[in-house]
């Protein structure tokens, strides 16, 4: 793998930076406004859906909520959220600027997330990191799964030999079912049963 590498494929969240609590008080805010301050929502309770496709969050945090309901706070959840991390933005794992620019002179990079459409950008926008990457694919774009994303980067990249890092068990089976190599961010919000390659924190990846 390390000799013919050509690409990194990031996940984001957990992998890249942490916006969990903004995003806590976004989803607290929509609960609020829409009556249901009875529910908790924090920080704790978001890393724990790292990884999982926007729409399935609902399905784990809101069964009870069907139809027009769950529709509405899903909008205005996903509306509070953008305008939050476009505003406050979320915590940059340290060294993730010095080492991307290492390896930018050396491998194509992209980014593959579950998230919402605009999230990455916000992401990109917010840190300035437009430049160290070459494409970047959700599950909001397209509704498919992060290794069919995974793939579609491939893809429309001609990568040959990717590897794809990420920090949760999601990411793992996606990289599976893309047939890349994984790497395990083992800093970020989840683990991998299986037995992986793995970094303690994001700049060891110049040494791997």
């Amino acid at each position: 793998m390390k000799d013919n590498l050509d690409s990194i494929i990031f996940d984001l969240d957990g992998t890249l930076w942490d916006s969990t609590e903004t995003i806590a008080v976004a989803w607290q805010q929509a609960l609020d406004q829409l009556g249901m301050k009875d529910r908790e929502m924090t920080a704790e309770t978001v890393r724990g859906l790292a990884g999982m496709p926007y729409d399935a969050i609902y399905d784990k945090l809101f069964p009870e909520l069907e139809g027009e309901a769950r529709e509405k706070l899903k909008e205005l959840c996903a509306r509070l959220e953008m305008e939050a991390l476009k505003e406050r933005g979320g915590v940059l794992y340290p060294e993730v600027k010095e080492t991307l620019d290492y390896l930018k002179g050396k491998y194509k990079l992209a980014i593959v997330s579950n998230c919402q459409s605009g999230y990455i950008e916000t992401f990109l926008n917010y840190h300035n990191l437009h430049a160290y990457f070459n494409d970047h694919e959700c599950y909001g774009n397209n509704g498919i799964s992060k290794g069919e994303n995974i793939l579609e980067v491939i893809s429309r990249n001609n990568l040959q030999q990717a590897v794809y890092i990420g920090d949760t068990t999601g990411d793992y089976e996606a990289s599976q079912k893309a047939q890349v190599p994984f790497i395990l961010a083992a800093y970020g919000f989840g683990t991998v049963d299986a037995v992986v390659e793995s970094i303690d924190k994001f700049s060891d990846l110049n040494k791997l």
